[in-house]
């Protein structure tokens, strides 16, 4: 019984710990969002520079050349695509309430022209419930630009912070990293360095690789959209690459704005089942092509647990949280299975 009193302690010193550390997480999670954003984008460049210093540059050159090249892409992405993109933006916003009421029109029709006799009552009360709710929406829609606008401020911040941030990690990650390893027990020093690079070539290689799928699915359905003339397939697309994060429910999430533009633009069935075919065979493409191609190294996660975690985790950190949430789940079951293997009861 003595004995089980210190595990005891431990274990809730450490759960005191970690909800400490969500609190004030979530308390500053603007500046955690900023942070996690300069992390995410320094792990995803940092195989550049390594790859100049394998060819005998320097870091420090590395780091500049990359930036350069960084600055060149934001010159031509500022002066050639951001009018493009924010033509077509301000038309979506001030197209959707139109697209909205369309919709409800729509959905006024099929009442009176589907209203069976009996369960009259239930089917209106239905009916009223969904009008309801796009008259909601559409009363939401001028509030959200507003808050969007409200928030631009602190996006700029973000946008100028983030490079410094990431310029910094990049610089000073050997430094960093000979930090850590000064601080690990001599004892467990070469089990934990190897638990690291594991842990560290699980998340790169899923961020890369999740990067890498995102803009396919995106570039994919934006094109089978366009062909289809259905209103939007950028955003559309942009969309459907960003919902290709979530595993097993992303391809639904991805389908419906395009279903819904799609039948208040032709209320055509024919149309309804060009989209649906379209996205079944980009994700049959993405499930059985492109991410075995990409993912080289399965991250041998249950799907019961990968959905639970990323539900969690989007729960708790938002946005960041769905995007971390499967490599962070890959890094525990790494360590789990050195624990499991007793790697850290030798020595």
């Amino acid at each position: 019984m003595g004995d089980r009193v210190p595990v005891v302690n431990r274990v809730v010193g450490v759960l005191l710990v970690a909800v400490a550390i969500i609190a004030t997480g979530y308390a500053l999670r603007h500046t955690v969002s900023c942070f996690l954003l300069s992390f995410v984008i320094a792990y995803l460049l940092d195989p550049f520079v390594v790859m100049m210093e394998r060819r005998g540059v320097r870091r420090t050159w590395g780091i500049i050349l990359l930036y350069v090249g960084l600055g060149l892409f934001s010159v031509f992405f500022v002066t050639f695509l951001m009018p493009f993109l924010s033509i077509r933006w301000e038309g979506f916003i001030t197209g959707l309430p139109a697209y909205l009421q369309k919709a409800k029109t729509l959905a006024l029709a099929w009442k009176m022209r589907i209203l069976p006799p009996y369960a009259a009552d239930e089917w209106r009360w239905l009916f009223d419930s969904a009008a309801g709710q796009l008259d909601k929406l559409l009363a939401k829609l001028g509030s959200g630009v507003y808050e969007t606008a409200a928030g631009l401020a602190f996006n700029l911040f973000t946008l100028v912070l983030a490079p410094i941030l990431v310029f910094f990690m990049l610089w000073y990650k050997n430094e960093a990293k000979a930090g850590v390893v000064a601080w690990l027990p001599p004892v467990r020093r070469e089990v934990l360095i190897t638990l690291g690079r594991e842990v560290n070539r699980s998340i790169g290689g899923y961020l890369w690789g999740q990067f890498i799928v995102s803009a396919i699915v995106a570039l994919f359905s934006t094109v089978a959209l366009f062909v289809l003339g259905i209103d939007y397939p950028i955003f559309n697309g942009i969309f459907a690459g960003l919902a290709s994060i979530l595993p097993f429910i992303g391809v639904i999430l991805a389908t419906l704005p395009p279903l819904f533009f799609a039948y208040v633009q032709y209320q055509s069935g024919v149309m309804i089942l060009k989209v649906i075919g379209v996205f079944a065979i980009i994700y049959f493409l993405e499930g059985y092509l492109v991410k075995p191609i990409v993912f080289k190294e399965s991250m041998n996660l249950n799907p019961l647990v990968t959905i639970i975690v990323v539900m969690a985790f989007g729960e708790l950190m938002g946005f960041w949280g769905i995007i971390l949430a499967i490599p962070i789940a890959a890094a525990a079951r790494i360590v789990i299975d050195h624990v499991r293997r007793g790697d850290f009861s030798r020595g």
